[in-house]
């Protein structure tokens, strides 16, 4: 099965060895048709601690690495 792939910006980067990323998708409200967003802040392991606080970066599932770390940092993504 695939690795789900992510893309948002880094909210925290207090932890030793972990970033906190907000992701945001948009949806469509089902009973009004709006499209609304909804966000969702994930814990990922970022090694050499090179990504700071505003960056937009790509994430990655990959094999528990602690108890809330079930993602990894890929690289930085593009704004393009």
């Amino acid at each position: 099965m695939p690795k789900r792939e992510l893309q948002g910006i880094v909210v925290s980067d207090k932890g030793d060895k972990t970033v906190v990323v907000n992701v945001e998708r948009r949806i469509v409200h089902p009973m009004y048709k709006k499209i609304i967003k909804r966000s969702k802040r994930f814990a990922a392991h970022d090694e050499a601690n090179k990504h700071k606080l505003g960056e937009v970066v790509r994430i990655r599932e990959c094999a528990p690495k602690s108890k809330r770390k079930t993602w990894e940092v890929v690289d930085s993504a593009s704004t393009d």
